[in-house]
């Protein structure tokens, strides 16, 4: 592994000790660097799922130097990789590289990333190589043509009014967006269209948007607070000291923590260098732009999902040559070819999302760090409330820990009370009790914004028929069909699996005998439409029609208090700022206390902590009302005590007593295959060549909570070691005496697993 960094990193939370440590060693390296002149062989990374280079002659007259992108011959096709290695040694029997692409070569701290990355999740260098590698595209779809209008020709003989204002609003024959014309003009694109087949007008393309403007850290932008000022300073220093350092950005709701790593984000502008900003949800992104563009004058460079064709190229060429300054975006942002990286911040740093669990397994958060010490670049971790893991490193020293414990302007934070469901419960059929409905009567009243939560979608986590009990199942995957009833459908939220909502019961022919079991956000929102019918609602799911754009409009809409009543999942817990919400009512708080999942208190926690905290951050103070069977609940009672703090002692308290993370190692091993028994028999099999040593307990195997996922049966196995045992070498070491997988048997190694479906 060319030029990898010397770092020994053993423990899920010591694996940033020893980056902030300088402790040595993890895999060496066994191929032997040569100038581009000596060599004859490039050994050459390619994307497939493999954890060795390929050897290929270098062909006369070709120049190749380590990072470069090439196009080699693999079997009967040809592929892109990366050349890895040089050696000066014959190659005659070998096949050539064909040629040398161009593109931005890739750095040897990206290499070493990805082979740090292969090297501590075992997955395949190939795989790791697969998520960093961005060959040319020159077939990629062209940016959708923006086309304006401007003024040329003399008015139309007919002239009403609307096209006379269109045509005022003009003057000047500047080339304008139709869209902004309408606007101005205050009239339908219809009258620009008659002004165009009349003359008046000329459709012409409008210029190419810059794909990374250049943020103005000098931008005027109002005061940050005194509290804010000093933690602002802490965060630009650590940029100015130009090496590797981290901190978490720890701050209430409401406190202004991105004002703050924006003063970070400015001072590396200022100097020139670059900037990532990661956020677990492309729903973030449309108040965040907002909120950037007031203080640096333009947008971020938005990376996702939704950027494709000749936009991304251009953005990721932009990216490689230094020209795009600060990119904001979801994981997969952190495998770009930055040039010259100053910080990275990962916004919301406790959200599960930024673990990627299908394909190269990785968590997004700590492979920032890592990457932040390849580049000596500073990385700030931003939450309200922080994951277990960054909060015992904080208080430990091996991050500096920088707080706001007061919302900005000196707003107070909401009152918190909770419902108790089996004393003040709602009617049968009904999920707002009457405490809860009194207050958002309330609020409609004082012209207030109401927000309910809910974290579950559609209309009913179950259908059944009362008639012969039978229970809609997804075919692929050992879990219920989710009832949504806008769509009229049977969904599986894990396969994606959709069949029609029938008239009678397949099982037993019954008519009109389906129900519906459970709320979701969709029935809710019925409820609310019948409770508070003069109300104006609205819907916020992620699986709603419409993508991100639809999204973005609907979170800008309850922002300017369009509506009075919001219903949302988990998408509207986090980074949104609705001035008019003044209460907030959790449905269920009790979704989740019942996993057996380790994290289940501490994700409860953080979601009800975030939702709750949209309340009371304008002018008005908040108040929050959470319905619990079970208020006495160690979750619940901390978040009604005001004192986050009681919440961590007591979970840390528990997990070190326990050896869980971060005071000792998991990794989970997850065999699955299309027949049940052979992935039953693979999985003992497995087991029993574990030799696990004393320091090591291997559990299982057991069927997954989701036994079938997507058409395949899963078995799990769990390995639970301290925090200074080398849980990489021993997986290793199992995995190759272990019995080989044939036929369709997978194994999935998951190391620091964060789920356990």
């Amino acid at each position: 592994m060319a030029g990898l960094t010397d770092i020994k990193l053993i423990g899920a939370s010591r694996r940033i000790d020893a980056i902030c440590a300088g402790m040595s060693a993890a895999p060496s390296d066994p191929m032997p660097q040569k100038t581009a002149g000596e060599a004859a062989i490039a050994d050459v990374l390619i994307p497939v799922a493999v954890d060795t280079a390929y050897s290929y002659r270098v062909p006369t007259g070709l120049v190749l130097a380590p990072g470069d992108v090439v196009r080699v011959p693999l079997g009967a096709r040809e592929a892109t990789g990366v050349v890895w290695g040089l050696r000066a040694e014959r190659g005659d029997n070998l096949k050539p590289v064909l040629s040398r692409l161009d593109a931005a070569p890739m750095s040897e701290r990206m290499r070493q990333l990805v082979d740090w990355m292969a090297w501590y999740t075992l997955n395949p260098r190939g795989s790791a190589l697969s998520l960093a590698l961005r060959a040319p595209e020159p077939d990629a779809r062209p940016e959708r043509l923006r086309l304006g209008v401007r003024l040329v020709g003399p008015p139309p003989r007919r002239l009403t009014p609307a096209r006379a204002r269109a045509i005022a609003a003009a003057e000047g024959g500047v080339l304008v967006a139709k869209s902004a014309l309408c606007e101005m003009a205050c009239v339908s694109s219809a009258v620009i269209d008659a002004l165009v087949d009349e003359g008046t007008f000329l459709v012409e393309p409008l210029p190419q948007a810059e794909v990374a403007p250049r943020p103005d850290p000098a931008y005027p932008h109002p005061p940050l607070s005194a509290l804010q000022s000093g933690a602002a300073a802490e965060l630009a220093g650590m940029v100015k000291e130009r090496t590797f350092a981290i901190a978490l950005l720890e701050g209430v709701t409401g406190s202004g923590k991105t004002e703050v790593y924006f003063e970070a984000v400015a001072e590396a502008v200022a100097a020139g260098r670059q900037c990532l900003i990661l956020m677990p949800e492309i729903a973030l992104t449309a108040q965040f732009t907002d909120r950037f563009a007031a203080r640096f004058g333009v947008p971020p460079a938005l990376w996702h999902s939704g950027v494709a064709g000749r936009k991304r190229e251009r953005l990721h060429a932009a990216v490689a040559s230094g020209e795009a300054l600060v990119v904001a975006g979801a994981r997969s942002a952190l495998f770009l070819p930055f040039r010259d990286l100053a910080l990275i911040v990962v916004d919301e740093e406790h959200e599960a999302a930024y673990k990627q669990e299908d394909g190269a397994s990785y968590h997004a958060r700590d492979m920032a760090v890592v990457r932040a010490r390849f580049e000596q670049a500073a990385a700030v971790l931003a939450s309200a409330t922080p994951s277990i893991e960054s909060r015992v490193n904080a208080e430990r020293g091996r991050y500096r820990h920088v707080r706001l414990e007061q919302r900005f302007g000196g707003r107070t934070l909401p009152d918190l009370s909770a419902i108790d469901l089996t004393r003040q419960g709602p009617v049968r059929g009904r999920w707002i009790s009457p405490v809860l409905e009194a207050a958002v009567r309330q609020n409609l009243e004082a012209g207030e914004q109401s927000l309910l939560f809910l974290n579950r979608r559609g209309y009913a986590p179950l259908t059944l028929c009362r008639a012969c009990g039978h229970r809609f199942q997804c075919p692929n995957c050992s879990t219920w069909l989710v009832e949504h009833r806008f769509r009229r459908a049977l969904v599986c939220h894990h396969c994606g699996h959709v069949e029609r909502r029938p008239d009678a019961c397949p099982s037993c022919g019954e008519a009109e005998s389906l129900v519906a079991c459970g709320p979701g956000v969709e029935r809710l929102a019925e409820e609310v439409a019948t409770t508070f019918p003069e109300a104006r609602s609205i819907v916020l799911s992620s699986d709603f029609p419409g993508g991100t754009e639809r999204l973005k409009q609907e979170l800008q809409a309850v922002a300017d208090g369009a509506f009075q009543i919001v219903i949302g999942t988990q998408l509207v817990a986090k980074g949104h700022n609705f001035p008019g919400m003044t209460l907030v009512g959790v449905i269920d708080a009790d979704i989740g206390l019942a996993s057996g999942d380790p994290r289940a208190a501490e994700r409860t926690f953080q979601v009800l902590q975030q939702v709750t905290g949209r309340a009371g951050r304008g002018d008005r103070p908040g108040r929050a009302l959470l319905q619990s069977h079970q208020p006495k609940h160690p979750v619940i009672e901390a978040l009604l005590s005001g004192d986050p703090e009681q919440f961590y002692r007591t979970e840390i308290a528990q997990r070190e007593a326990a050896g869980l993370p971060p005071f000792g190692r998991l990794a989970a091993l997850v065999v699955s295959a299309a027949d049940r028994n052979d992935a039953e028999r693979h999985a003992r099999d497995l087991a029993r060549s574990a030799e696990a040593p004393a320091e090591v307990m291997v559990l299982g195997p057991a069927e997954a909570p989701i036994a079938l996922l997507r058409g395949r049966h899963r078995f799990r196995l769990l390995v639970k070691t301290d925090r200074a045992f080398d849980l990489q070498a021993y997986l290793r070491d199992w995995l190759k005496r272990a019995p080989k997988a044939r036929g369709s048997v997978r194994v999935q190694v998951d190391v620091d697993p964060q789920s356990f479906f």
